[in-house]
């Protein structure tokens, strides 16, 4: 009796919509990120570091393994159970694209 050899399926990821928001490193990039994160939806803390040089500034809010701190370029995504997670603009840019009717967060 010969053995069929193993074969896969091939699958593909169900598209998923999220809503997120770029961080720029700049006060007015900190001010959108907390209204970003508070939205509607509660209180949620996070810690701001300013720093006189945009770039240089970051933000720590709670994920859902503990903190996360947000550099300047990254983007923070909202998924659809409301857990608050970090992108860098790299990997954000591969992955999503925008919705369509596309509207605000």
């Amino acid at each position: 009796m010969s053995q069929q050899p193993v074969t896969g399926t091939r699958y593909q990821a169900r598209p998923i919509q999220i809503d997120a928001i770029h961080f720029d490193g700049s006060i007015v990039g900190v001010l959108a990120v907390m209204h970003f994160v508070d939205a509607g939806r509660g209180t949620t803390e996070i810690r701001v570091h300013v720093d006189e040089t945009p770039g240089m500034s970051y933000i720590e809010l709670p994920g859902p393994d503990g903190t996360v701190s947000v550099d300047a370029d990254d983007w923070i995504i909202r998924s659809a159970n409301g857990q608050l997670s970090r992108c860098n603009a790299k990997q954000f840019a591969a992955t999503y694209e925008p919705a369509p009717n596309n509207g605000p967060a």
